[in-house]
């Protein structure tokens, strides 16, 4: 079983994203104001996605509306919506662990994939699972909604091949999320304060490079590299998470979550192993 060297610069870019990912966490507790996890979901979502769509200059045809709507409830509405309650009721690494579970759904049942998964989790969990972690029940269970979401999203889409460049489908999709978040949002959360410039910076952060930059990646990498890989490159994620909070917010850092982060790495390298399996 050997390494496809070209596929290395694939796996490099797609990357990119969860470890983007990860500074989610940090952005929603110190840019944002507390308790709009709707509205919040709503403004990384749309804008980006009109963003994109004016850059694109063009519409969904056919059965491509209906698909265009499912994967932007899944990848975007939903997991978004999930995504946010879990950021703003947990400590940002137990929020990302919680989603680190998506990588174990919907991949390949293969011994590697499966390796991979387990030595994932299992690292996360020394990551940040620290005995004054707190776990607020409403946002485990937000959080792993959420993983579930964006994991048969995945699948959907790498089943649902698009006619149009991975820009337009991102395009797509994001504008789809934010619409349909719009009336959920106007519904059940109340106006938003005036925005600080901390406000605009974390809002433009989200939707910008952390939606509409990275999900372009993302696509990019479903329809390149196997389910097995792309997925395992989802723990960076919660790695990303920590670090931050160790660097920026000076949290400790213990020798369990150093070899946490080992893990993770290793899981992720397991996980690149897994796609050469036949």
């Amino acid at each position: 079983m050997k390494t496809n060297a070209s596929s290395l610069p694939d796996i490099g870019l797609t990357a990119i994203a969860p470890a983007i990912w990860g500074s989610t966490y940090l952005v929603t507790t110190e840019f944002l104001p507390h308790g709009y996890p709707l509205t919040v979901a709503l403004l990384r979502a749309l804008p980006a996605g009109i963003v994109l769509l004016l850059v694109v200059r063009q519409l969904p045809q056919g059965i491509w509306w209906m698909r265009a709507t499912i994967l932007g409830a899944l990848n975007f509405s939903f997991f978004w919506a999930m995504l946010f309650v879990s950021a703003y009721r947990l400590p940002g690494g137990v929020a990302a662990t919680v989603g680190a579970i998506q990588p174990l759904i919907g991949t390949p049942v293969r011994t590697l994939a499966i390796a991979a998964g387990a030595v994932g989790m299992a690292g996360v969990g020394l990551l940040v699972l620290t005995p004054g972690a707190a776990l607020d029940p409403i946002g485990i269970i937000a959080g792993l909604a959420g993983a579930v979401s964006m994991a048969f999203g995945t699948v959907l889409t790498r089943h649902w091949t698009p006619p149009v460049s991975n820009l337009t489908f991102t395009a797509w999709q994001l504008t789809a999320g934010g619409v349909l978040l719009l009336p959920v949002a106007l519904l059940f959360e109340p106006a938003l304060p005036v925005p600080t410039t901390a406000n605009l910076l974390g809002i433009v952060w989200l939707g910008l490079i952390g939606a509409a930059f990275t999900y372009l990646l993302w696509f990019r990498g479903l329809s390149k590299l196997e389910p097995a890989a792309v997925a395992s490159l989802g723990f960076l994620s919660p790695l990303v998470a920590t670090l931050l909070g160790w660097g920026v917010l000076g949290q400790n850092l213990t020798m369990v979550q150093i070899i946490g982060m080992v893990a993770v790495l290793a899981s992720v390298w397991l996980g690149q192993r897994a796609q050469m399996a036949r």
